[in-house]
Parts: structure tokens; sequence; C-alpha cells
């Protein structure tokens, strides 16, 4: 592609070279340069992309993009040279030129907000699937195009990476994109240029503060404000107490959920769904909507996360029938993803392997009442030895019973990893029991279960290996209670 068609929506200086100079490929890593490629000088908390112009000429990229000025100096005259104010920013805009705007081709949906972003993605993936519609989607579990997955480093990944996961979702028929922008996303310029069909808000609490993240509450809810100044209909929890924050300085037409007050769509008569085995949340809505809902999810959160899929799919024409329908089907993996095991008690699988994450679920499982709650976990290798005191104190504090297995223990002893979490689970004065293979520790609850009783998996999550030694073997909980299921002949 021609450079002036790549640079069509970006503002520039031309300082050396011509515009008519041919590109196949965008980088800004400079371990992937090569001839024809442009090189886009991106300047990060870690390392600033100036340094590598020697590495561009080297390797004969055919065009760099520059913040510096002074830089060009050490350019030949046969590189075409652009100045940019923010590298950042043309490199988005760039990339969905050179990928032909792929975005434009799908009806986009971005979320944001501190918590419920992922089960809510694939809460409205799902749906919107039910009503025969082909869905992208993108997030902290990665990138998947209907059950394809492509990789994914982060939550909304670069720019560059972002498009070309657009075309090829586009290219394989999708009509629709569900993906989480995450404030650094927004910060960062990675969305840039993206005109959102829907941007949603969840809801916010502090979170991502610090050195390499944002300087302050004020500045993490001024990144997410921005998504409303960037979507066509934004749609709000009007419950929560940031909102106003939010929505400030907002452009598009706003659409309101809440569980307490006058709202676009409104959720009543709460309850909690325990039948079989099976846990979730049912409640009526009335607004836009008026209906009776099923969730099998657990937690009064679940019902947020249903309303914003409701009124999502609703404003995108989706019949109720098949919104119901979706939210009825609806598991998210890994995120309190229930497991049919019997129906006299309850497996449920999470990723929470930190006290915030841990506590949450538990105290989500517990307005249940149990008969006991269990919870089967370990610790990760060579990480913070506070996480696992942490974790033993609060699964002692709301667990009947612990069981100390291995997690990804990486370069560290598995008894030393849970001696540590007995540290915490002392403070608490909670039970435990120890069993360091991790599909025989499963089998020790479910075999001893009692009718009621909760038992959940807690840290592998959507993962499906461990990791020992310095070695990934395949571990994918759900395939093990399978096994566990046939030699029991449950």
């Amino acid at each position: 592609m021609k450079l002036s068609k790549i640079c069509e929506e970006i503002e520039y200086t031309l300082l050396q070279g011509s515009l008519e100079t041919e590109v196949r490929d965008i980088i800004y890593d400079s371990r992937k340069i090569a001839p024809e490629t442009m090189f886009v000088c991106m300047v990060g908390a870690v390392t600033d992309g100036h340094k590598y112009i020697p590495d561009a000429v080297e390797k004969e990229a055919s065009v760099i993009v520059l913040e510096k000025e002074e830089e060009a100096a050490q350019i030949p005259e046969n590189i075409t040279v652009l100045k940019v104010e923010s590298a950042r920013l043309a490199l988005a805009l760039m990339s969905a030129a050179l990928f032909d705007h792929p975005a434009r081709k799908l009806v986009t949906i971005g979320l944001t907000g501190t918590k419920g972003k992922t089960t809510t993605t694939y809460m409205i993936k799902k749906v919107l699937e039910m009503a025969g519609k082909k869905v992208g989607l993108i997030g902290t579990i990665g990138a998947l195009i209907g059950e394809e997955k492509l990789p994914a480093k982060n939550t909304t990944p670069e720019s560059y990476e972002l498009h070309k996961m657009f075309r090829a979702m586009v290219d394989a028929g999708c009509e629709y994109v569900v993906m989480e922008v995450s404030s650094q996303g927004l910060k960062m310029h990675r969305v840039a240029g993206i005109v959102f069909d829907y941007g949603i808000f969840t809801n916010l609490s502090p979170d991502h503060i610090g050195p390499n993240e944002h300087a302050s509450f004020e500045e993490y809810q001024e990144c997410k404000s921005l998504l409303f100044r960037q979507c066509k209909e934004g749609i709000v929890n009007a419950d929560d107490e940031h909102v106003d924050g939010i929505i400030k300085n907002h452009t598009c037409k706003l659409h309101t959920f809440s569980c307490k007050k006058d709202a676009d769509l409104m959720a009543g008569a709460v309850g909690y769904l325990d039948e079989e085995g099976q846990i979730g949340m049912h409640f009526t809505t009335t607004g836009c909507m008026n209906v009776y809902a099923v969730v099998h999810i657990p937690g009064s959160f679940s019902v947020y996360n249903s309303l914003v899929t409701m009124l999502t799919c609703h404003l995108a024409g989706i019949s109720d029938e098949a919104i119901l329908r979706g939210l009825d089907k609806v598991k998210v993996r890994g995120r309190v993803e229930l497991v049919p095991v019997s129906k006299d008690f309850t497996v449920i699988i999470d990723y929470a392997h930190n006290e915030v994450s841990t506590r949450s679920v538990l105290t989500t499982l517990k307005e249940y009442h149990p008969k006991r709650l269990i919870c089967v976990y370990g610790g990760g290798g060579n990480r913070s030895k506070l996480r696992r005191y942490d974790m033993g104190e609060v699964t002692g504090e709301l667990a009947d019973l612990s069981v100390l297995t291995c997690d990804n223990p990486r370069d560290e002893e598995i008894r030393d990893i849970n001696n540590d979490i007995k540290i915490g689970l002392a403070k608490s004065n909670g039970k435990y029991i120890e069993i360091d293979d991790r599909k025989a520790a499963i089998k020790y609850c479910i075999e001893n279960a009692k009718k009621g009783d909760m038992i959940v998996l807690l840290g592998k999550g959507h993962e499906d290996y461990q990791e020992i030694k310095g070695v990934k073997y395949h571990f994918d909980e759900r395939e093990v209670i399978a096994e566990i299921k046939k030699e029991l002949n449950l």
C-alpha cells in the first residue's frame, strides 16, 4: 500500500522522501523490521523506539515515523521520514488504514469498568450467537473468532494487533465484535480512531493505580470516560457512584440500567436460584423490556451483567426470546463456572488467585448458604509470599475446608508454597488438608461431598496447564472432572 493512503487520517510532517513509497507492513517492534516496512518509534515506560532507528536503517525499512525531529539526522536520504506529535496515535490510525478500516465493517461493542468486563463480553457474545450472529471477542482471556482462539497479550491489544484481529474477523464473516476496553488501552491510544457503535460502563472502583499505570483515581476515571466520547450510543450503570464522572463531557446518546432507580432498563424481584446442583439468579425487568430472566452465574453482580447484556442486545435489535435464551445458556470459562457433576452438590471453577478476587467469589457463594464451602487451591511459584498468606487467611475465614494442592509451582516446591498458605490459614483458624496432586485433591472432594456442599476450584480458571520446573503440562480442570466422574461412575 502506498504511504499516502496509510497516512490519509493522520497529521504529519514529511521530513524527507516520498509519499509514493510502498509499505507492506507497519512495525513497532524493532526485532521484526524488514525491507518495505514502516518502523514507528514509540516512546514507552520501559524503552524509547528512537533508540532503534539504526536497526531500522540496517534492516532496510522504507519508512520511519518519529516524534523527535533531531533523530532524523542519522537517517539516510533513501528512507522516507515522517514526524508526528504522537507515534501511538499515528500507529492506531495508520494500522486501521493498512487493514482497510475493518472496525467500520463490524458492529463494535466496547466495555469499560473495573469489574465484570470479561463475564459481560462473553454474555453478550452468547446472546448474539443465539440470535444467529457470528461474533468476535477480544479481552482478558484472549481473542475469539467464533470458537477459534487468537493469541492476545493485553486485555486491549496494541492498535496494530487490534486492527489485524478486526480484519481477521471481517474475513471470517463476523458481523459483531465485543471487546474489553481497558483504561490503559484508552490512555495509550490503542482504540484511537474507532467510533464504537455501543460503549458500555459497568462499574468503577480503585484499581490499576501506580507508577506504570494511572497516577491517581481521578486519572483512572478520566481515561475510562474517554470511551463515551468515541461511541455512538452509551450504556451506563446508573447505580454506580462514579457514573457522573464517567459520562462527563460525553458525546453519545445515553441509555441507563439499574437495580435501584428509574432507568431505561430496571431489574426487580431479584432472587437466588439454587436447584439440583445449579445456582444462579432470577429477576424481572421493566422499562424497554418487560420479562422474567434467569442466568446460571451466581451472585447479585450477575444481575447487573445481565442488564448490560439485555440492554445492549435490545438496542442492537435482538429479540427478547433470543436474549433470554442466551442468558439461560451462558457460562464464562473460569469465571464462577459451574461444572455439572451431581444434583446433590455443586462444583465451580474460578480464576481467583489473590485475596480480593478470592474474597469476592467466596462471599458470593456463601449467599447460597451451602452445607459446606470447600476450596481447592494452591499458589503460584516465584510470586509474592504475601499473596499466599492473604489467600490462606481469607479462605480460612470464609471456607469450611481448604484442600491445599498444586497450582503453577514453577521453580518452587509445592510444600513450600503451601506452608506459606498455612501461615495465613493459622491467622483465621482455618481447617485444611494437603493433597499435592491436583487431580487427587479434586477427586477427594467429589468423592467425599455431602448433599448441599459447594466445591470451588480456585486459581486455574481458564488455564489449561500446570507449570512445574520450567515445563508446562496440559491440565484442564473440566477434563479432569470428566475423568473423575467416569472413575466414580457419577
